[in-house]
């Protein structure tokens, strides 16, 4: 396991995270990327969906510096993670051997204000009903479930976890029953991540599971509201109508939720003006001087 840390010696009370599955970072840079780089203020950006070589993260990003994991295939998945200062302490490995995790987990180690804290990029699995593309997708969640635990107090998973957990995040919840991304089974990991630690739950699929005590940053922020959502298909008019869905997450530990002064969804203007179908996901952590 290769392990990064990062120094941010300019970050004393105010650190800004922004995840964003990019839908290829090559296309993301050539659509206007850069143009919302430019004044979103990012301290660290999450990547995923990136779907290049580190030469192309190196060209599309200049001036970052970057830890990533590519897929095996040419041209699918991949994650990342981009800071301003060098990182120097990283990990891409989750779960064993036999785990299809390539290209969709990196986490890396970062000194702020004299605390340490720990951000993960993910990409999970798609899926597909009843079908070996959603065993895989169970699989990465067991080992995403048994990682959480072990990432710090001051730790952070960002990224693209295609689940929409509650009703509150799919407008269309109701055809999407029986479909990947909405499935009981998919969603009861969420409520095992999101429950009090230690405490006993029933889950949404009718079986008991143990609370992990994570905080979802972008629900408690939003409050029971439909959305924010965050990803919108290109079929007909779902941009134009909202018609979208909420699965691009900042999970994070009880002891970081605490220190969130801000989150938002940077939602394109138009459908014309998008440079991804998914929007970025912003939030502000506060760090004591």
């Amino acid at each position: 396991m290769s392990a990064v840390a990062i120094t941010l010696a300019d970050v004393s009370r105010r650190l800004r995270i922004a995840s964003v599955n990019v839908n290829g970072i090559r296309a993301a840079a050539r659509k206007g990327m850069h143009e919302w780089l430019e004044t979103a203020d990012v301290d660290i950006l999450t990547l995923q969906e990136v779907r290049a070589q580190a030469s192309d993260l190196a060209a599309a990003l200049p001036g970052w510096h970057f830890v990533s994991d590519e897929a095996l295939a040419k041209g699918r998945a991949g994650v990342a993670i981009a800071a301003r200062e060098p990182l120097d302490v990283w990990r891409i490995e989750l779960g064993d051997d036999d785990l299809d995790s390539k290209g969709r987990w990196v986490e890396a180690d970062i000194e702020v204000a004299g605390e340490h804290l720990t951000v993960v990029s993910a990409y999970v699995f798609t899926g597909e009903a009843d079908t070996e593309k959603q065993v895989a997708k169970y699989a990465f969640l067991d080992a995403m479930e048994k990682r959480m635990p072990r990432l710090g107090e001051l730790a952070v998973i960002t990224g693209d976890l295609n689940v929409g957990h509650r009703e509150f995040d799919i407008r269309n919840w109701r055809g999407n029953r029986k479909k990947a991304g909405f499935l009981p089974r998919e969603r009861a990991y969420f409520d095992r991540f999101t429950a009090p630690a230690g405490v006993e739950i029933d889950t949404v699929d009718g079986e008991r599971g143990t609370g992990l005590g994570w905080v979802d940053v972008g629900r408690t922020f939003a409050g029971e509201v439909d959305g924010p959502y965050t990803w919108w298909s290109n079929r007909g008019k779902a941009f134009d109508t909202d018609t979208g869905w909420r699965i691009d997450y900042h999970l994070a530990t009880p002891q970081l939720a605490e220190r969130v002064a801000d989150y938002h969804v940077v939602r394109a203007p138009s459908w014309d003006t998008r440079w991804s179908d998914h929007a970025p996901v912003v939030a502000d952590y506060v760090f004591p001087g």
